[in-house]
């Protein structure tokens, strides 16, 4: 059985998407930083894959900066993903070219499904992620959103999944927009409903904001991948404490032999606990005896 992922989603504004932003509600957004230099420290953290969406695209063309992706691409080992504004097979081959490893098309396909199956037979369906933003309009009722998640698509995500993988896409990418930077967890039900529609990876992305919200969504709604925007951003190493969270609590996920975060175990939120003083110590100092010549 494959491994559960984690992935980092980077959401870029400004002028070729030079700056990282937290989301909240699809409104509000706080500065990060450099795409770069996030990327780099998500990485060393060991991020399963990271996904650059540029949130404020004008209209077709207007993707992230493909000098900025050749930067990220050298930042990092883990597989690139690329989106946001991308309505050509040209606009994929230019990311392509710079480095990313995927394209992720959600108001491109909705315009023109077409351009789903162009990009997936020059590159591969791979190649290919299928995005959507989905809110909840009353209690049972799912649909589709397009335009920052503020216009109505009058589709039903499971539908729109299942065309999704049936134009190409190798992967679909669920947002749940509700609850965008809301950090109380996955919507569960939306997840389950797209992961059983369709036969590809689906990764669900919108409200983590605990390792315990990836562990619902890896084990309860046959997701393969969880994807996490602001959360990675508040702590150091905090992919790696993610993974340390999950594989506790018996989730199979990629961890380096030398990872030892979550040692001392974890608090009801997730967090670290704190090593005995003892074993700090031990850490601190350690002794070298005396050379003898």
């Amino acid at each position: 059985m494959l491994k559960k992922r984690v992935i980092a989603c980077l959401l870029l504004t400004g002028d070729g998407g030079g700056l990282v932003v937290q989301s909240l509600g699809f409104h509000r957004r706080l500065p990060v930083g450099r795409p770069e230099i996030a990327a780099e420290f998500l990485d060393s953290w060991g991020v399963d894959e990271i996904i650059l969406l540029k949130i404020d695209a004008r209209g077709p063309g207007d993707t992230a900066d493909p000098e900025l992706v050749r930067r990220v691409a050298g930042r990092c080992f883990a597989p690139l993903t690329v989106g946001g504004g991308i309505r050509s097979v040209e606009d994929a081959a230019r990311l392509v070219r710079a480095g990313a490893d995927k394209i992720v098309v959600n108001a491109g396909a909705l315009e023109s499904p077409a351009l789903v199956g162009d990009i997936a037979r020059v590159y591969g369906s791979q190649c290919v992620v299928g995005a959507m933003d989905v809110r909840r309009l009353d209690g049972d009722r799912l649909r589709v959103f397009t335009g920052g998640a503020k216009i109505p698509a009058h589709l039903a995500p499971e539908a729109w999944a299942t065309r999704l993988e049936a134009l190409g896409a190798g992967e679909i990418l669920v947002q749940a927009a509700d609850r965008d930077g809301q950090g109380q967890g996955y919507d569960l039900d939306l997840t389950r409903r797209v992961a059983q529609a369709v036969s590809v990876p689906v990764i669900a992305l919108g409200g983590a904001g605990r390792p315990e919200h990836l562990r619902a969504v890896l084990t309860e709604t046959g997701a393969a991948a969880a994807a996490v925007g602001n959360m990675l951003h508040y702590t150091e190493h905090s992919v790696a404490v993610c993974k340390a969270s999950l594989r506790a609590h018996g989730v199979d996920v990629r961890l380096s032999p030398s990872d030892e975060h979550g040692a001392a175990g974890f608090d009801a939120d997730g967090r670290m606990v704190k090593r005995p003083d003892e074993a700090l110590s031990a850490m601190r100092f350690e002794h070298h005896p005396k050379e003898v010549i």
